[in-house]
This record gives C-alpha cells, structure tokens and sequence, in this order.
C-alpha cells in the first residue's frame, strides 16, 4: 500500500464509498425484490407502490453515481412494463 498523504486519503475515500455503494445497491435490490414478489401474487396496490420507491431510489443511485443511468433506466423499464402487464390482467380479468 502507498504511504504518501494523498494516496492514503484515496484509499480511505475509497472505502467509505465502497460501504455506501454496497448499502445502497443493496436496498435497491430489495426493493426491486419486493415489486417482483407483488407481481408474482398478483397483488397491483403493492406493485404500484414498490415500483414508486424503487423509481425513487434507482433515480438518486444515479444521481450519487453509485448505478449507470443505463442500468437504472433498464431496470426500471422491466419493472414498469411488469407492473403495466399486472394492471391490463387485473382490469381485463
């Protein structure tokens, strides 16, 4: 390991973001679990709100450079047209 003062800010710079990252790549994927496990019980109200807090939270991943807006945009887009697939079953049935 380095021993200059700069490299040793890095590195512990590195770290803190490494523990934020994980935390919030975590919840993240929770709550995309949670939206998933909604749809599969067919259950809308539950869907429909997952999916605003998880739009909510990939947005500000984004935003703190933890995700890609690729990967985000991505992941949302799924859930979304899951969610819009669980609304056209539950009105046509």
């Amino acid at each position: 390991m380095a021993t200059h003062k700069s490299a040793l800010k890095r590195h512990r710079q590195s770290l803190r973001r490494k523990t934020r990252n994980h935390a919030v790549k975590s919840r993240l994927r929770t709550l995309v679990k949670r939206v998933r496990a909604a749809i599969a019980q067919q259950n809308t109200a539950d869907a429909e709100s997952g999916l605003q807090i998880a739009a909510r939270e990939l947005d500000k991943a984004v935003s703190k450079g933890v995700l890609h807006r690729n990967s985000a945009s991505r992941r949302l887009s799924r859930l979304s047209v899951a969610v819009n697939r669980l609304r056209g079953a539950a009105s046509a049935g």
